[in-house]
């Protein structure tokens, strides 16, 4: 008797499988795809300047302004599809200068040890003990923090620490492993051996750790415009709280929508960038794609 045929399909071991075998995991990809999708189309098709009007302040949803309007009579809804952008480029652009960091540093200092593992572990001390909402306000007083660019690489360089130890731990695991060895009898150098043979071990673990990188970045950056450390230029999410906070609209019934907004927002990327890791773990992590 004949075996019976495979079932055609998607294979059960492939990446696409892997990817989509956890339904919180896909849950989790839709909903940032769907944010990143409207932070790049929405300033397409709405104007940037958003027009205000003294005659419309906090007024109640309705056909015209669907979540209401500010205290300047700006439409809520037109600055939440706006308000996107500056967040998730400068909570990506923090998460892959703090992951880019650590990464080197971790590996280089595990890798190596002797007085390069101490100096680097002493600076790690050292940057965790100044607070960062101390230095971010010190910093925030001598420069102007209108580059989202400036922002993310100023979060970024002060986010890298605890990471940095993560990897370092990770790397003087591996180091003691066969392949290892085995590049260092060849003598491919350490650039290589650290760098080609090690860090791709991590590929998974890395990656989580740059998801769970970009939601402390935007955190960091919201705090920065709530507490009036980066100036309170344009539209985004945390200027929208910043403002919603200034102006009472949590006093007011009609600047519920006003406050709320903004954080629902930051809240669902949030809620869908931890789903998502779900997915991600399912492909990096062997155990649990068996079965």
């Amino acid at each position: 008797m004949s075996a019976l045929a495979p079932t055609p399909g998607i294979p059960r071991h492939g990446l696409f499988y892997r990817l989509t075998r956890n339904k919180v995991g896909v849950a989790g990809f839709v909903i940032v795809g769907l944010l990143l999708l409207m932070t790049v189309l929405a300033p397409l098709f709405l104007d940037s300047t958003i027009p205000g009007d003294a005659q419309a302040t906090w007024q109640a949803p309705s056909a015209d302004h669907w979540l209401g309007t500010d205290n300047a009579g700006k439409d809520v809804l037109h600055q939440t599809l706006l308000g996107g952008g500056t967040v998730i480029y400068v909570g990506l652009g923090a998460a892959a200068i703090t992951t880019l960091i650590a990464v080197v540093l971790g590996s280089l200092a595990a890798y190596l040890r002797g007085p390069i593992d101490s100096f680097l572990l002493q600076t790690t001390d050292i940057v965790m003990t100044v607070p960062q909402i101390v230095l971010l306000a010190v910093l925030g007083s001598f420069f102007q923090l209108t580059s989202p660019t400036v922002l993310a690489l100023l979060i970024g360089c002060l986010s890298w620490p605890i990471l940095m130890r993560s990897i370092r731990a990770q790397v003087l695991s591996l180091k003691e492993r066969e392949f290892v060895e085995a590049a260092k009898l060849l003598d491919l150098g350490t650039s290589r051996v650290v760098f080609v043979e090690i860090v791709p071990n991590m590929a998974g673990y890395i990656l989580i750790n740059f998801i769970i990188a970009v939601t402390n970045a935007i955190y960091a950056l919201v705090g920065m415009y709530v507490l009036g450390l980066a100036p309170l230029a344009g539209a985004n999410w945390g200027i929208m709280i910043r403002k919603a906070w200034t102006y009472g609209a949590m006093s007011l019934p009609e600047g519920t929508l006003f406050m709320m907004a903004p954080v629902a927002m930051i809240a669902l990327l949030q809620l869908g960038l931890i789903m998502l890791t779900r997915s991600l773990e399912e492909v990096f992590n062997p155990r649990l794609s068996e079965g």
